[in-house]
């Protein structure tokens, strides 16, 4: 039984959003694999997003650019194979939905077939709204992204704050406004000052879920590797790190090392 819930039903958009209607924050954590989906989704979590973040911290890219359909794919069944209760997520990679809305329906299409995960997440607005409206008529659910869009980095330059300035902060609002309506179930909102976020989060009825968004959102998310303290070299403000699994696996690598050069590994009960 989860130590967070009692609720052992599985998580669906359609409970998202009644999560919001009564009050209660939503958690939401990556994971790529079938070993960590599976202790993640047994603690209870809500949603689990198999993130286009797989690119940086699975592949050593410096972007998520590089990720490919197939790639996601693989992770995603990695994932769902694993889950139970957990509404499941897969990210839209680079190019597989921007500016040609059959190819988004058709990619779209692959990952739900071909993954069983229960919706897809697309970074952007009305610059992708054709994409969303195409793939929404197919049935499938769809998670917006918006504020900073890693997927647009070269476009930025820079991973800094976005919608600072009043006009990206209105052109961000009116975004989401669209997202509702064209039948988006969730948004998630990343690297935006809270404030904003907390506009939107009041005003849309779909639940919102920030990243470095402050906390007057609907719910979080966070990349695994870095809550769980494995990957060191990023330390954003909004990151809380909650183990510092980099030390620990460090010198539980090193203590087999000198055991296995000391003859001490295996001893007499650990041979047959």
């Amino acid at each position: 039984m989860s130590t967070y819930t009692e609720d052992n039903r599985k998580v669906t958009t359609r409970r998202l959003i009644e999560m919001k209607q009564r009050g209660e924050k939503i958690s939401m954590l990556t994971a790529y694999d079938y070993s960590m989906a599976s202790l993640i989704d047994e603690a209870g979590m809500d949603v689990i997003l198999v993130g286009d973040s797989a690119s940086n911290v699975m592949a050593g890219n410096v972007t998520t650019l590089p990720m490919t359909l197939d790639q996601m794919i693989y992770h995603g069944k990695s994932v769902v194979r694993a889950v139970k209760r957990a509404l499941v997520v897969v990210d839209m990679p680079f190019g597989t939905y921007q500016g040609n809305s059959k190819e988004a329906l058709a990619s779209a299409i692959r990952v739900m077939k071909e993954t069983h995960a229960d919706c897809i997440k697309l970074e952007g607005g009305a610059e992708v709204q054709e994409s969303i409206e195409r793939i929404l008529c197919a049935g499938i659910p769809i998670m917006g992204h918006l504020g900073l869009t890693p997927q647009s980095i070269n476009k930025f330059g820079t991973y800094a704050v976005r919608a600072k300035e009043e006009a990206e902060a209105e052109k961000l609002v009116e975004d989401a406004h669209l997202l509702e309506r064209l039948g988006c179930f969730s948004i998630v909102l990343e690297k935006i000052p809270a404030a904003l976020a907390t506009r939107v989060a009041q005003e849309l009825t779909i639940p919102i879920i920030g990243i470095g968004a402050g906390g007057g959102v609907d719910g979080q998310v966070l990349v695994m590797h870095d809550m769980l303290g494995i990957n060191q070299n990023f330390s954003p403000r909004f990151l809380r790190r909650y183990a510092d699994l980099h030390s620990i696996i460090t010198s539980a690598v090193q203590n087999y090392i000198r055991d296995v050069k000391s003859c001490d590994f295996p001893n007499e009960k650990e041979q047959y």
